[in-house]
This record gives C-alpha cells, sequence and structure tokens, in this order.
C-alpha cells in the first residue's frame, strides 16, 4: 500500500518559528508506574508555536509523555522519573519548581470534555478568579477574548449565563480550550480532543488547532492518523514505551526512515 493512497493531504511542515526555537526539550527520559516501565529512554525536542502530533497504538506512552510536561503524573502514587523535561531551557522536575506556575504556563484538554457545572462565563473566567482576578471589567474582556480564540463567540456570546452542560459536545470541548486558554499559557497539551465528537465538531477543533499554533505550542495525541497528518508540523511514533521515528510531518507520512513506523502508518498493525 503507498503511503501517499493512504494520507493524501499532509499539512505544511514548516512551524512557525524554527525548529531550533525549542520549547520544550525532553532528554532520556523514563518512566515507572511502580514496578512497571511505561517510558524508555525518550529524547524529543518539540518546536515552539507548532503543533506536536504524538501517535501509535493504545498503551505505548503518549500521554504518559503528554502529562509529563505539565507533571500531572505528579498526581499518581508510586511513580518515578529519570532524565530532565525541560521548559524554555529550565528542567521542570528539579526542585523549587513551581508546579502551581507551570500548569499555569502549560494548559491541558481532555480527551472528554469536562466543563464545570457552572455558566459559560463561569468557566472561562474560574482560572483567573483562583488567580486573584476581580475586576469584572477585565474578566469581561477577557472572555470574550478566550471565547473567540477558540471559535465559540459567536454561538454563545447571548447566553453567556446558561450552563456549561447545556452545550453540545463539541461546543464543551472547544468552552474547555477557551477555559485553559484563560490562564494565559504558553503551551497547550491536547489528549485526543475530537476522539468522542462527531466529524462537524472535528473539523471545527482541526480549525481551531491551525489558528492556535501562530500563538502557542501545541502537543496533541491523536489516534487518527489522516488528524495527525493535517493538523501537526512535527510527528513523533511511539511503540511500546519506546520512541520509533520523530520528525517532520511529511517526512514521517511520506519517507518514514523505519520500516515499524511505515506499517504503523499504512495500517498493518496498531
Amino acid at each position: 500500500m503507498q503511503l501517499a493512497s493512504v494520507l493524501p493531504h499532509v499539512v505544511d511542515a514548516t512551524p512557525t518559528s524554527t525548529v531550533t526555537d525549542e520549547k520544550f526539550a525532553i532528554r532520556g527520559v523514563n518512566f515507572w508506574y511502580g514496578e512497571k516501565q511505561a517510558l524508555f529512554d525518550i529524547s524529543l525536542a518539540v518546536p515552539a508555536q507548532s503543533v506536536t502530533a504524538l501517535i501509535g497504538p493504545s498503551g505505548c506512552g503518549k500521554s504518559t509523555l503528554l502529562r509529563l510536561l505539565n507533571r500531572m503524573n505528579d498526581l499518581i502514587e508510586d511513580t518515578r522519573l529519570t532524565g530532565k523535561v525541560e521548559l524554555d531551557g529550565q528542567d521542570i522536575y528539579a526542585s523549587g519548581m513551581n508546579v502551581v506556575d507551570l500548569r499555569r504556563r502549560v494548559g491541558m484538554v481532555f480527551q472528554k470534555s469536562n466543563p464545570f457545572p457552572k455558566t459559560i462565563y463561569e468557566n472561562v473566567a474560574y482560572g483567573p478568579r483562583v488567580s486573584g482576578e476581580r475586576n469584572r471589567g477585565r474578566l469581561d474582556a477577557l472572555v470574550e477574548r478566550c471565547l473567540k480564540l477558540s471559535a465559540l463567540w459567536p454561538e454563545v456570546k447571548d447566553r453567556l449565563g446558561s450552563s456549561a452542560l447545556e452545550l453540545s459536545g463539541g461546543q464543551q470541548q472547544r468552552l474547555c480550550i477557551a477555559r485553559a486558554l484563560a490562564t494565559d499559557p504558553e503551551v497547550l497539551l491536547m489528549d485526543e480532543p475530537a476522539s468522542a465528537l462527531d466529524p462537524k465538531s472535528t473539523q471545527a477543533i482541526e480549525d481551531l488547532i491551525g489558528t492556535l499554533k501562530r500563538d502557542y505550542t501545541i502537543v496533541i495525541v491523536t489516534h487518527n492518523m489522516q488528524q495527525a497528518a493535517r493538523v501537526s508540523n512535527q510527528t513523533a511514533f511511539f511503540f511500546e514505551g519506546r520512541l520509533i521515528e520523530a520528525g517532520a510531518t511529511e517526512q514521517i507520512f511520506r519517507h518514514p526512515r523505519e520500516k515499524q513506523t511505515e506499517d504503523y502508518i499504512t495500517g498493518r498493525f496498531g
């Protein structure tokens, strides 16, 4: 099977910034859940203001790596990490790292939309309020800005006081993106953000990712090969906790260096 027939369209692989402009540098990372090792000697550079897609079969370590980038795995007991994860050259696992500030800088959008049982307005304003913002005018402007960035403003501007739970699944996911943007992050982590959505909503999320990468660094986990090809500048293929191959998306999908990568992309396994 020809790769070109599998993936007829691949995004322009040139990041907004140069490849040497690393936002994250992952260096020799190993990670364990108890006695089970989940990641083996992972080294990967994540360019700024671009989209990096993590692909591979279930259980290969994609989501584990994603959660390492804002220390979400700290919330799981009996885990261990060796190696370094650097954000703008700073080791985020070094002693003294402010984890609250890290998670403000590195926001996360989960596979299942999880709006708070509050109004649309309060969902977006929640993070800034927790950080101490009380000025109604600034909050109003921030809510409007984030809803516009998430391409949701035209649909909800006249019902900001309505429950977020009344929104459709696709709208709820875009609201969660707006909520993540409200803390003014530099990076957005997305764990299969469109896997539970219909095609129209998936298209809206993919269009949104294309817009947001102009100002944010995005790392996305996806099982959808077409989606990875459409939205990402860089793709990294994982298998059984190991990084098999990483590179520009066009290279990975058109001319993979590793036979294992080609087999996965063409559906021979996975």
